[in-house]
């Protein structure tokens, strides 16, 4: 009953937030709104006995990549205006497709896990179960080709951008990154050993 009674509290939170995410006018506002979603997600992964894709969730996205979002959020001036303009045209497009998702995820998970009728439990884990050892034995066994296929594909995009911001001008000078790693000590540094030289008394009393 109290598992249930948290997992309500997380649920309801969450619609709470991704409304409130894309309904608020301040993008600020959006942004914390987003970081509350992803706290309720965590909350709910950890009811699934799923703490690490739930400390994942926490590190990542509220850690990293909303600080950076609400940071660029309030350095850049946007007109929030101009982006409301044509907003309520866009709602039923939006329904629709909001639609179509919610029945593509009823179809893959399927009527036993995402029905409305009553759920089957699980089977409760052992005492020496450890979620993250799972994880990495259905990734690295059922699942390695479609990892290391995203694996590549992410440093095609990590490659890509940085060769789609690595211009040369005049202005600025831009790294050889071949030469970099042919570097040497050698090259770069050079140690010259000179003579100590003493200097007279009359100089050191009349300077």
């Amino acid at each position: 009953m109290f598992e249930q009674l948290v997992f309500y509290a997380f649920a309801a939170g969450l619609l709470f937030a991704a409304t409130m995410v894309i309904t608020v006018r301040n993008p600020v506002h959006a942004v914390l709104f987003l970081v509350v979603a992803f706290f309720a997600s965590a909350g709910l992964w950890m009811l699934l006995e799923a703490e690490f894709l739930a400390i994942a969730l926490v590190l990542v996205y509220v850690g990293a990549v909303m600080v950076l979002f609400l940071f660029v959020v309030m350095m850049l001036d946007i007109n929030v205006a101009a982006l409301r303009e044509g907003f309520s045209t866009y709602v039923p497009a939006a329904g629709i497709v909001a639609f179509l998702m919610l029945a593509a995820i009823g179809l893959v998970v399927g009527h036993q896990h995402f029905g409305l009728g009553a759920v089957p439990q699980p089977p409760a884990a052992a005492a020496d179960y450890q979620n993250t050892a799972q994880i990495g034995r259905v990734l690295y066994t059922q699942y390695v080709l479609p990892f290391e296929v995203a694996a590549v594909l992410l440093l095609v995009a990590i490659i890509s951008a940085i060769a789609l911001t690595l211009r040369t001008t005049r202005q600025t000078k831009a790294p050889r990154p071949e030469r970099q790693v042919q570097a040497s000590r050698a090259d770069r540094v050079r140690l010259v050993k000179m003579v100590a030289v003493k200097p007279e008394p009359d100089r050191i009393e009349n300077p």
